[in-house]
């Protein structure tokens, strides 16, 4: 698959207007019957790249996918890691904090989650949510009992991205790396999905008058995302804003960008000793007999 996925990466220290990045491109397939065979191509690509990443045992690879609701996260992730063995992938969403959250720092509970050497993990939603929800709605943050010294609301979102930033440098420099995922959603395109969950029976169930709720804020989010892709996307941990109106388009673009971020880690399987394989020998031999 031919993807020129750089456009979509958001750049280093520069701002973002996410009214200036397409939520719709042309998609990079023909027909449904040709998506579905370049899906399947990528996913078994990754499925073998997981399998090498798990052997070398020395790299992890972290997916954190943010965005507004009906952009399709679950879709993504569903479709895209349908190859990867479920010993090697681990995903995490994240609702609501716990009172044992809310005792510990605001990167505490995702840190439990990491992904371990070899692994590969996911979440939906992450440790962003501090930055966008807890922003929009700022009485969240007063739930949070930071000390009232230390709660300077004019510093406090400047501050939690430095934590950020720093947290995934120092990941970096231990072999995760890390890729995040803006699903770029119109909120046209939003309508329409939410009105195929009330129209649909089948789909009732993923609608809730909270999403309506959190449509009314569409603004004071777009606000929040320009200013917190731009302040910690970086180059060892990179924001994609993927066009996300084409359901199908977004899974090949995401597809794309872990297959080739994966293919630049210097993995081998591992190598065995003279002894071992002498050993393997021996023991096909028996095995032949």
């Amino acid at each position: 698959m031919n993807i020129d996925f750089k456009v979509f990466r958001a750049a280093t220290g520069k701002k973002v207007r996410l009214k200036s990045r397409p939520t719709l491109v042309e998609p990079f397939y023909g027909s449904k019957a040709d998506y579905r065979k370049l899906l399947a191509s990528q996913v078994e690509e990754l499925s073998s790249l997981q399998r090498l990443l798990y052997a070398d045992d020395r790299y992890s690879l972290l997916l954190v996918f943010q965005a507004m609701d009906a952009a399709g996260k679950d879709g993504v992730i569903q479709h895209v890691m349908s190859g990867v063995n479920p010993q090697g992938c681990q995903v995490y969403s994240f609702k609501h904090p716990s009172a044992a959250d809310l005792d510990h720092d605001f990167l505490w509970r995702t840190s439990q989650c990491l992904p371990e050497r070899g692994r590969i993990g996911i979440f939906n939603r992450s440790y962003y949510e501090e930055v966008l929800i807890v922003r929009v709605h700022p009485e969240i943050l007063h739930a949070q009992r930071i000390p009232n010294g230390l709660l300077n609301k004019r510093n406090i979102w400047h501050d939690r991205y430095r934590s950020i930033v720093e947290q995934e440098q120092h990941l970096h420099r231990n072999g995760t790396r890390i890729i995040k995922f803006f699903l770029h959603l119109s909120k046209e395109e939003q309508r329409k999905r939410f009105l195929a969950r009330i129209d649909e029976p089948n789909k009732n169930w993923k609608f809730s008058m909270a999403d309506i709720e959190e449509r009314q804020h569409w603004d004071d989010y777009m606000l929040a995302y320009e200013d917190c892709i731009a302040a910690t996307s970086t180059k060892e941990a990179p924001w994609y804003i993927v066009p996300a109106d084409d359901k199908e388009n977004a899974r090949l673009i995401v597809s794309e960008i872990i297959v080739e971020t994966l293919k630049t880690l210097p993995m081998e399987y591992p190598q065995l000793d003279a002894a071992r394989l002498a050993e393997l020998k021996e023991i096909r031999k028996q095995l032949a007999e």
